[in-house]
């Protein structure tokens, strides 16, 4: 159906008002045509199509938005100017887009054969499952064959991933391992002028200075779209030149985005720098914005008539018309057919989208969230087990002497280190992690070993680790990130949640962030305190869908999880946070001092892999299960040892997995009891016990449930602490009183 979209919006009418006024005001094309006015032409015409598509898509967003059948009109609109950006890179460049990148979708798209770009994003806008990214799930910029990774409405959170990517696509090629794109690629990352303003784009644009500062190679082109406004809150007028020009190490271009040949140029000569010197630069592009933030956004409450026709005068398309006008390449009735012509393209695809088939299951939206491949996940463990016997470790040991126990921190090491033996795209990175081996030593030895090319320290910032590891994954690594505490974790969970778990998601499967995320954690220390380095707050990573959240409390345990952990981001993509207990790092024994009962074996064989979302059970009694993890295990332990002995039945139950929970096990250990005392560690609200309990309750469980667990609290400094966690005279008071 060939359907005319409504010219709602007055930017529309004033752009062929002014055209059409060209004809009686002198705009006359130049004849005959200058020396190299061909390739111009052809430039300014290539432009233009994917300014024009790009225009007609924000119209027909919101016309379907009226009609209650599209749901996305965050618009383009005087952004289109991007489109020189794009016909200044190359199609294997990998882009990271905000959303008013229309015209860089489209321009890039014109080089690909094969691919409908006016397609691809009405498909988005109606959230049609054929949409060929995210498959209806979200309205993105996005497409494999275009090398664009998909970005949902970001507020700056993709840079880090972006300063990553370029990071990686380095480190690759000196590690010799082949990425999905090629050596010399630039990733470019485009943000608002308001995102600039944001933690994660300070973060991404000192590490990528910092990264310049030592010669480490970094092709990124950061494109800095500067509307002048964010959503209603205007930028200062010359805010933007005046924060980021003079950073340290980055290069500035700028240009102003309504002269179309000057974009070329300038675009072309950063992409240029970027690629040929492997340093970031910064291309500030000056644009406006047409029609509002959205759809739903009445513009007039927040500025005034004037300043809104004001912007009318620097629309790029208009920009565009006149220069093809002025190079007799069109002339403006010819504008205006072309315009036109696109608007009746643009009305009869959308029409053809709304008979797109939408999302119809619960399991169809969340079928990319994240792979699950557990008999690949055991391969894989297996063929490291196997290629590690017999190699000698870091500390000189055989991991196949079974019979030397280790503790947590050994265990962990251990693994870590037979993984870097086996992969060669694996990374360990974070601060402290290399020559020192982490403030607890737990990656003492590694950085001696692998290398500083795989083993390093990264600046003191969370987001910037994260997002390295995000850029890794993508680029087909497996990175291992350590958060110094847990605590710090609060800082960057947004890259996580916004950015690792999304982007299967959001890509229909097509690009995943494999990674472990170590993290030390949970309280308990003694002598070294405060609530930054005790810290028993997990509520955060438990209800992101897709990411895995580990809990190893025994040595054993620690190895056997993170082999499953590793095994996963690499064959399924999964996103994993790992958390160790700070206070079980360096603990040898259980009940008695010198009885070793907290070391055990490095494991192998059959011992050698955890199943993801598997738990253990200690001690099998009928009369009271207690439930439990992390620092719990132990005391839970030495509670159900107290209470054998006064002759009552204890089963204690490790859950091991935070996420996904073990809930058959979990319910079945529940049932063989009939009554479950949840020993928690974490904090009464948001904390574990809630997760556990509901999943009993889910499951029909009748039976005597309580909890205890740590106060609603942040951890105090020295003895104070233990008014506040978890103790083992509350379980067994707990425990007595439930029997």
């Amino acid at each position: 159906m060939n359907r005319r979209t409504p010219r709602t919006e007055p930017v529309d009418d004033n752009f062929l008002r002014e055209v059409a006024a060209w004809s009686t005001e002198g705009h006359v094309p130049r004849s005959p045509a200058a020396e190299g006015d061909v390739r111009t032409g052809r430039e300014l015409l290539e432009l233009f199509d994917s300014q024009l598509g790009s225009r007609h898509l924000d119209l027909a967003a919101r016309e379907l938005g009226a009609r209650g059948v599209g749901y996305y009109s965050i618009g383009s609109a005087g952004h289109e100017s991007n489109a020189a950006v794009a016909a200044a890179l190359r199609t294997t460049d990998p882009a990271l887009l905000h959303y008013r990148s229309g015209g860089f979708y489209l321009r890039r798209a014109a080089e690909v054969s094969g691919v409908a770009p006016l397609w691809d994003v009405l498909l988005g806008v109606v959230a049609a499952a054929s949409e060929p990214i995210a498959g209806g799930r979200h309205k993105v910029f996005g497409r494999g064959e275009l090398s664009i990774v998909p970005q949902t409405s970001t507020i700056a959170s993709h840079l880090p991933r972006a300063v990553g990517l370029a990071f990686s696509i380095e480190r690759a090629a000196k590690l010799g391992l082949r990425t999905e794109w090629p050596r010399d690629s630039v990733v470019v990352c485009s943000f608002g002028d308001a995102s600039a303003n944001h933690s994660t784009t300070a973060g991404a644009l000192n590490t990528a200075a910092h990264c310049a500062y030592q010669h480490i190679p970094l092709p990124l082109l950061l494109v800095c779209e500067d509307n002048g406004i964010g959503i209603s809150v205007s930028t200062p007028d010359g805010w933007i030149r005046r924060s980021l020009s003079t950073r340290a190490e980055l290069t500035w271009f700028e240009v102003d985005g309504s002269d179309p040949l000057e974009c070329l140029a300038v675009a072309e000569r950063a992409a240029d720098w970027v690629r040929t010197h492997r340093r970031p630069a910064l291309l500030h592009l000056r644009t406006v914005r047409l029609m509002g933030h959205a759809g739903s956004d009445v513009e007039t409450g927040y500025r005034t008539p004037a300043d809104i026709t004001a912007e009318y005068r620097r629309d790029p398309l208009l920009g565009t018309a006149e220069a093809l006008v002025n190079h007799g390449v069109l002339d403006a009735r010819q504008v205006i057919d072309r315009y036109e012509a696109k608007r009746a393209e643009v009305a009869e695809t959308a029409e053809r989208a709304l008979d797109q088939r939408k999302l119809a299951s619960s399991a169809e939206v969340r079928a990319s969230i994240a792979g699950d491949s557990p008999e690949r996940i055991a391969e894989r463990v297996r063929l490291v087990t196997a290629a590690s016997t017999g190699r000698a470790t870091v500390s000189g040991t055989d991991p196949s002497e079974s019979g030397t126990p280790l503790t947590l921190a050994q265990s962990i090491n251990r693994a870590l280190a037979e993984e870097l033996a086996h992969n060669e795209g694996s990374l360990v990175f974070g601060q402290d992690v290399a020559r020192k081996g982490g403030v607890y030593g737990v990656t003492r030895g590694l950085h001696r070993e692998f290398g500083g090319a795989r083993v390093f320290d990264t600046l003191l910032d969370e987001q910037s680790i994260l997002g390295i590891a995000l850029g890794a994954g993508l680029a087909g690594l497996l990175p291992i990130p350590e958060i110094q505490y847990l605590a710090y974790l609060h800082n960057a969970a947004d890259q996580i949640r916004g950015e690792a778990a999304t982007t299967g998601f959001f890509s229909n499967g097509r690009y995943r962030n494999p990674m472990v995320v170590r993290v030390p954690g949970y309280a308990y220390q003694r002598g070294f305190g405060g609530h930054f380095h005790n810290d028993n707050s997990v509520a955060a990573m438990l209800d992101i869908p897709g990411v895995v959240v580990a809990s190893p409390a025994r040595p054993d345990d620690a190895a056997a999880m993170l082999r499953s952990c590793l095994a996963a981001a690499e064959v399924d993509g999964r996103v994993c946070v790992f958390l160790e207990p700070i206070a079980l790092y360096h603990t040898r024994d259980l009940h008695e001092p010198g009885d070793g009962g907290w070391t055990a074996s490095y494991p192998v064989d059959e011992s050698a892999h955890v199943p993801i979302g598997t738990a253990a059970e200690y001690v099998h009694g009928s009369e009271l299960t207690l439930v439990t993890s992390g620092n719990g295990l132990a005391m839970s332990l030495r509670v159900a040892r107290r209470l054998r002995q006064r002759g009552v039945g204890i089963r204690v139950l490790d859950l091991r997995w935070l996420a996904p929970l073990p809930r058959h096990q979990l319910v079945r250990a529940a049932e063989a009891t009939g009554r479950v005392l949840v020993a928690d560690e974490t904090r009464a609200s948001g904390g574990i016990s809630q997760h556990v309990i509901t999943a009993l309750l889910d499951a029909g469980f009748t039976g005597a449930v309580r909890r205890v667990s740590s106060a609603d609290s942040f951890v105090p400094l020295g003895e104070a602490a233990y008014h506040v966690l978890l103790d083992e005279e509350s379980i067994e008071r707990t425990a007595l009183e439930m029997l």
